[in-house]
């Protein structure tokens, strides 16, 4: 009985292996001395057989292959399971520097081939300071006097250090020492004002890499690193990063014995070490901006869609356009589409998809615009233009969509305002009389005149004819004057401009009480970039500081009123990107934004 049990377990883990994919994978460090002895280890998850290498140039072979196997079997919830793995190590040498590529090897596995990945090993030159030390009889390393200078470093590496403004750069903060035990207690990392920044994901169990500097060989670890994005032009200062660690050094025992000659003594030294400051060359863009351009640097494509061409008035249609790439795209402003003035637009949407990486910020935005047509007739969605500055061909490239035509079809009857009844269908009581049949208007002494007047005639009865006529005219008159007044779109812009800003600041009010940064900075932003637009009747799309100042002094408004609303959006554009202001200065802010707005509608309106 247990000897069938034995086969029928050996069969079952057969099936299970054969079921399973087979992984023949390679591993071995990234970067190794000159003289250092390393592994390098195949395995595969089967039982593998005719397991072939290819020849290791570069190296010399100390020892190899020495096979190893391993199984194990488990039952979980009566299911049971099998895995089979082998390994393949060799012991190899460098014996000259350089990059080398180790090619793939090959196994069989239940009568398949199998090819594992190549590797790729970094040979390092001889430490020169070690080659030193040691000839000079290892003084310095037994000195017990703590690190030495140059055993522990940190290093602040900017892959640019002259870019255009919202050209992004990486900053990486990287550790350098001789000793792989040494111990981080706390770091202090640049604060790069004058920058948007975006850190990088990195893994969080971090792995030492040898590399060599300036002749001195030092495991290595990135503990930091950023996407920057400068937002204004000229030359701007990197402060230093700080690190306080705990490094083991070597001290030398007074006492010795013999077991001194096999063991060392080590003891931690704290030690404190910074990077160098650093400065970068920013570039402003290059003059002849199009009007569309939306603060866009980098490589980027759009396209879009619409969910309909044919409609009915009163249904709603989405334009969606979405623009990919690589840059500042977090950081641009949506494109602009005009509609005809027949079509109702509400606030677009926008999702970001986007993925830092040390290569950049890359993905997508997209952006969906939703219109209602109130009227029946054939239309036409203008193209939406997007504008961005092309670090490869250092100029200006403008992407535009196409235009679409829609078809706006007559609305179901009494679709666009729904009839409201006011009509109750409760029962109605009937009037009953309590307590007496007859109720008299007046008892007593009645006291009637007779008086020769007449309705018909009177001064009364015209003033019922006269003062509806009056009426009328006023209604007719008023009436015209509003038909006018709708019809002149900048007047209702402008007439409006206060009621959407107020809605706005509302929005504002909310996120502020919440401590929302981000979003309450947006709002505001909105709220005053809305509120302009619509009080100077200027498009969203060509307003800028410089032409919003030049329009309010047309416009007679108070240099310091002007000035008040420059500060506010230079607060904001900056708020929003690297938000680190206090709850006092938020609270400030949305003050001064509606008192700058409420001076304004007395300044424009008077």
């Amino acid at each position: 009985m247990k000897k069938c049990f034995f086969i029928f377990v050996i069969l079952l883990s057969c099936f299970s292996l054969a079921a399973k994919d087979v992984d023949f994978r390679a591993s071995a460090p990234k970067s190794v001395v000159v003289g250092q002895q390393f592994r390098i280890e195949y395995t595969v998850n089967g039982d593998g057989k005719d397991f072939r290498a290819s020849d290791f140039d570069g190296f010399d072979v100390l020892m190899g292959p020495s096979t190893s196997s391993s199984r194990s079997t488990q039952i979980i919830n009566g299911k049971m399971s099998s895995e089979t793995s082998k390994s393949f190590t060799y012991v190899l040498m460098g014996n000259k520097t350089g990059d080398f590529t180790i090619p793939s090897a090959t196994v069989k596995v239940n009568g398949s081939q199998y090819t594992s990945n190549s590797l790729v090993i970094k040979v390092l030159p001889q430490d020169k300071a070690a080659e030193a030390n040691s000839s000079a009889g290892n003084v310095a390393a037994t000195s017990g006097t703590g690190a030495g200078e140059n055993d522990v470093l940190v290093k602040l590496a900017l892959s640019k250090t002259k870019v255009y403004e919202g050209e992004a750069i990486l900053a990486t903060v990287r550790l350098y020492t001789v000793n792989p035990q040494v111990q981080l207690q706390d770091a202090k990392f640049p604060s790069f004002d004058g920058f948007t920044v975006q850190e990088v994901d990195l893994p969080e169990n971090k792995s030492l890499e040898l590399s060599n500097v300036n002749g001195r060989n030092y495991y290595t670890v990135d503990l930091r690193q950023y996407l920057l994005f400068p937002q204004r032009s000229g030359k701007i200062e990197i402060g230093n990063a700080s690190l306080d660690l705990l490094v083991p050094v070597r001290v030398e025992k007074k006492m010795r014995s013999i077991f001194d000659d096999f063991f060392d003594n080590y003891q931690n030294v704290s030690k404190t070490i910074s990077t160098q400051k650093h400065t970068i060359d920013v570039m402003a863009l290059p003059f002849g901006k199009p009007a569309t351009f939306s603060g866009g640097v980098g490589d980027f494509k759009m396209s879009s869609s619409i969910s309909t061409t044919e409609l009915k008035a009163n249904e709603a249609l989405t334009l969606k356009v979405v623009i990919s790439g690589n840059g500042n795209l977090k950081f641009t402003k949506d494109p602009e589409v005009t509609v005809p003035a027949d079509f109702e637009a509400f606030d677009p949407k926008v999702d970001l998809n986007l993925k830092t990486t040390a290569s950049g910020v890359t993905g997508a935005k997209t952006i969906e615009y939703t219109f209602i047509p109130r009227y029946a007739g054939d239309f036409e969605i203008a193209p939406a233009q997007f504008s961005y500055f092309d670090l490869k061909s250092k100029s200006y490239v403008t992407l535009s969509t196409p235009a679409y035509k829609i078809k706006v079809a007559k609305g179901a009857e009494g679709s666009a305002a729904p009839a409201v009844s006011n009509f109750s269908g409760a029962n109605q009581e009937n009037v009953k009389q309590l307590a007496t049949d007859i109720r008299f208007i007046k008892s007593g002494n009645l006291n009637l005149q007779k008086q020769n007047h007449y309705f018909f005639g009177s001064f009364v009865y015209w003033l019922f004819y006269i003062i509806p006529l009056i009426l009328f005219i006023v209604f007719f008159i008023v009436y015209r004057k509003q038909i006018k007044e709708n019809a002149n779109v900048a007047l209702m812009r402008n007439k409006k401009a206060n009621k959407v800003a107020a809605k706005r600041l509302k929005l504002a009010a909310q996120d502020l009480k919440t401590h929302d940064k981000e979003p309450f900075y947006e709002e505001i932003l909105k709220a005053v970039w809305g509120y302009l637009s619509d009080k100077l009747n200027m498009p969203l799309s060509l307003l800028n500081k410089d032409n919003v100042e030049a329009e309010l002094n047309t416009h007679g408004v108070d240099s310091q009123l002007t000035a008040d609303f420059m500060e506010i959006i230079s607060t904001c554009e900056f708020a929003r990107y690297a938000p680190a202001a206090s709850d006092k200065a938020m609270d400030e802010l949305y003050d001064s934004t509606v008192r700058a707005i409420g001076e304004m509608e007395n300044a424009i309106n008077k």
